[in-house]
């Protein structure tokens, strides 16, 4: 018995030590990746779709595992239904049609997948593309700039009814659904007066809605768009979207953990591509009476480039994040790498203690970065680089490889991007 309590205590020491020395970055003491993830989704085939999902959805329905759907135009969940769907189902995003998916504000989706059968939406081209299809809406009634305002979608998307499209309200706790293992492949279509589409938007989405372990991959546009509401993200993948992986907007107060973002400089757009992008409004101009909030936690945001130095070179690589004039935001325990710079403040904001209060970097890992923490459009950071470089904000800035930082971050079937435990050094030093 006694034997039995010492191996117990043992083993408890030495995960929750692997665990403390794992802190940066993603965390577990799995790679939680496996195996619901797919970075080669190019390679996986999917049975012929047997059924036509298309039009207002009024009733509410359930997709069934056994059926392939194909999605057909602008289609729209309305009247306080909801809409279930089955581990393991498959839902095709029409090229033609350019499908898209909209769970209007007081409908609900709950797509409720298994680690071992997640639900994927895809494209339903033979040769698939980033952009082939629309992408996933989830509306709400939570607050966004401006508490109690209703605000439209401008996508251009085709309904029958205006309140299809309206979002936001003052109700922070609105309650939307479910969605857990969940890939959302391909999407991100491009429109002539609107611009691409995003995988997954979710508009004054409020605290009730749950949301963790979905991955977008190869979206043509933002990968994941937050617009008002109040939501907590947590195991979210981007797998090499075109623009940014995560958009943070319009006063929406936004906590994201434990969750990664792969950038690629050989598929990005003209635009910046940045992994987090943070602002009050899409118009910068517009008053707002909430300001947007970003908390994140646990964050591992790596640029992936065969050869880094060339590409910074050449200008293909971007900061990893912009934080924009009047937004908040809070970074803990993360992994930026390989990025230029690390970060880019608005040319708004000023240096001084009451803008930086607003925005905080701890405990973060700087990794193989060409400059850490720059206000846009200047060349001189020494003022921010003293102020987060201080003891008290505990960041670390490092110039390792890729190999010798990530457990596998070159595997293409199941990469691991959790730190190699004991590769940090514990002291900071400055690049």
């Amino acid at each position: 018995m006694k034997k039995l309590l010492f191996t117990s205590i043992l083993l408890m020491f030495i995960f929750s030590n692997a665990l403390a020395q794992q802190e940066k970055g993603i965390t577990g003491f799995d790679n939680w990746l496996n195996p619901w993830t797919d970075f080669t989704p190019n390679k996986t085939d999917y049975r012929k779709p047997n059924q036509i999902i298309s039009g207002d959805i009024t009733k509410d329905t359930k997709l069934l595992k056994r059926n392939t759907y194909i999605l057909m135009g602008d289609v729209f969940v309305t009247d306080s239904t909801t809409l279930s769907i089955e581990p393991g189902t498959v839902i095709i995003g029409d090229f033609k049609t350019k499908a898209t998916l909209t769970i209007t504000n007081g409908s609900k989706i709950m797509a409720v997948g298994e680690s071992t059968d997640p639900i994927v939406f895809t494209s339903s081209q033979s040769l698939k593309k980033p952009g082939d299809w629309g992408g996933i809406f989830i509306l709400g009634d939570a607050p966004t700039t401006k508490e109690g305002i209703s605000e439209r979608l401008n996508y251009g998307l085709s309904s029958s009814n205006s309140k299809n499209i309206a979002y936001g309200g003052d109700n922070p706790e609105s309650n939307s659904g479910v969605m857990e293992y969940v890939r959302i492949e391909y999407a991100g279509k491009r429109t002539k007066e609107y611009g691409y589409f995003n995988g997954l938007t979710l508009a004054g989405v409020g605290s009730e809605t749950i949301l963790s372990n979905i991955m977008v991959s190869l979206c043509r546009g933002n990968s994941f768009s937050v617009k008002g509401g109040q939501v907590e993200l947590e195991k979210f993948v981007s797998y090499k979207s075109s623009a940014n992986d995560f958009k943070v907007s319009n006063g929406a107060q936004c906590r994201l953990m434990n969750s990664l973002a792969v950038k690629s400089p050989y598929i990005s757009g003209a635009q910046a591509s940045r992994c987090i992008y943070a602002l009050n409004n899409d118009d910068d101009e517009a008053f707002a009476e909430i300001n947007t909030t970003l908390t994140a936690e646990n964050l591992t945001l790596i640029n992936v480039s065969k050869d880094l130095s060339y590409d910074i070179q050449v200008g293909l690589v971007n900061e990893a994040i912009f934080i924009g004039r009047d937004a908040n935001f809070n970074i803990d325990k993360s992994v930026i790498s390989g990025f230029k710079p690390a970060v880019y403040l608005d040319s708004k904001i000023r240096v001084n203690s009451e803008s930086l209060d607003k925005i905080q970097f701890t405990s973060t890992y700087f990794n193989n970065c060409e400059g850490n923490i720059f206000v846009k459009n200047t060349t001189v950071n020494e003022d921010l680089e003293n102020w987060y470089g201080s003891r008290a904000f505990n960041n670390v800035y490092s110039k390792g490889p890729d190999s010798e930082t990530f457990i596998d971050a070159q595997s293409t079937d199941r990469p691991d991007y959790r730190l190699i435990i004991n590769k940090i050094a514990a002291s900071k030093t400055d690049n």
